[in-house]
């Protein structure tokens, strides 16, 4: 269990190191120091066994935040409150020492964490193992690679047996192997009740990870709740960020519809089809029409429509735009409407899906975005693993045995 209560932590930003003397000498004139609140009032709960996601911009507190939860920085004010021994993999570079061998550091780890040498000793054929570092595991990590550097450290964080995990964007660096050794074993760790708190910037792993997400912004939670919905009012504001020319109507997305854009045209329509007409269930194999019909507020040239399947947990799993499939709308004079139709065979699995649909320019900036604006599920007698279907044929073939 870990609890975050109404934490904040302000920086002291002085002009030049004298002021930081002056201000401690009484009826002395100085320059105040201005003061940069990296956390306000941040207020986050972890059940045991739940993975709480963390994502934000560059500068938004999220690793300030991690370190006040690993007991690294002391908060300003507010506390946290943790059940249990917490082991953290922040920045890369930091917990090792650069001139002790894979081995030394793995058990100087260990002791920091008040784990005997014996237990160590039981462990560390399973974090050699994971890590799979070979005779580097004998050298000092000065002479590690990035990727063998994270293999190592995360390999001995999650065989100390925490009962809190605190990632910072560890994964970053790794190879695609180990990133999905490192997912197998996120959900182990939830199975045995470990309380996970991590960073990424990666939103596919953090919408497959996570129970709840965080979205961090100028030191503040600015969202908090459903993976999916949080990352949703991520990338509106990434988008918005990008438009800083354009007038953006946050307004809506801040009321929790996700639509965002400038506004140059308007979805009014969005359907989808089967071979019997408007569906909310489809079956695989069928054919399938999705209907996106849209308003020019202003004159446009050449506006590209675009779709995106997600499925359950967020992922995205199918998407594409006019553009991408070689089709030119030409100019659209305001006030008229347009309307696309993008048809293909229905080749998911039975899960549940939404539909997200867009009107942008060519270069991408948005003019109408709508996140999720359709649910809808493919049912299937079958239980195929995966998320997609193919039309599988299965031939087979026997060859008479010899008999001695």
């Amino acid at each position: 269990m870990l609890r975050v209560q109404n934490v904040s932590k302000v920086y002291r930003l002085y002009r030049r190191p004298l002021d930081r003397l002056m201000e401690s000498v009484p009826f002395i004139n100085h320059q105040p120091a201005a003061e940069f609140w990296a956390l306000r009032d941040v207020n986050l709960s972890v059940e045991r066994g739940e993975v709480l996601g963390v994502v934000g911009p560059n500068g938004s507190g999220k690793s300030t935040l991690l370190q006040i939860v690993s007991g690294i920085l002391e908060p300003t004010r507010g506390r946290v409150l943790a059940s249990g021994r917490i082991a953290a993999l922040l920045e890369l570079g930091a917990g090792f020492n650069p001139e002790f061998s894979g081995r030394e550091n793995v058990f100087l780890s260990g002791e920091i964490l008040g784990i005997t040498r014996r237990e160590m000793e039981r462990v560390f054929p399973d974090i050699e193992k994971f890590a799979e570092i070979g005779n580097f595991i004998a050298r000092p990590v000065k002479e590690y690679s990035s990727g063998m550097y994270v293999r190592l450290a995360f390999a001995t964080a999650i065989h100390v047996d925490p009962e809190i995990l605190i990632v910072d964007e560890a994964l970053a660096v790794g190879d695609a192997i180990f990133a999905n050794r490192c997912i197998k074993k996120f959900e182990q760790l939830k199975k045995r009740g470990v309380t996970v708190l991590f960073v990424s910037h990666d939103l596919g792993l953090l919408k497959r990870l996570s129970d709840r997400a965080a979205l961090m912004l100028k030191g503040q939670v600015a969202a908090y709740g459903a993976p999916s919905e949080v990352v949703n009012r991520y990338v509106g504001l990434v988008l918005e960020r990008q438009e800083p020319e354009r007038e953006v109507q946050s307004s809506k997305m801040a009321s929790g519809s996700y639509r965002h854009g400038d506004g140059a045209s308007r979805i009014l329509d969005i359907e989808l089809r089967d071979k019997r007409g408007p569906a909310r269930s489809l079956e695989p194999g069928s054919p399938v029409t999705i209907r996106v019909r849209a308003r020019a507020e202003r004159d446009l040239e050449s506006p590209v429509v675009g779709m995106l399947i997600r499925n359950r947990l967020g992922i995205d799993v199918y998407g594409t735009n006019t553009r991408i499939e070689g089709v030119d709308l030409g100019r659209v004079r305001a006030g008229e409407t347009f309307e696309v139709d993008f048809s293909f065979d229905c080749l998911l699995t039975r899960q549940d899906y939404t539909l997200t649909v867009a009107t942008q320019y060519a270069e991408g900036f948005s003019q109408d975005w709508l996140d999720d604006a359709i649910a809808f599920s493919v049912v299937d007698s079958r239980d195929v693993a995966g998320l997609a279907n193919f039309k599988t044929t299965v031939e087979f073939r026997k060859e008479a045995g010899v008999m001695l």
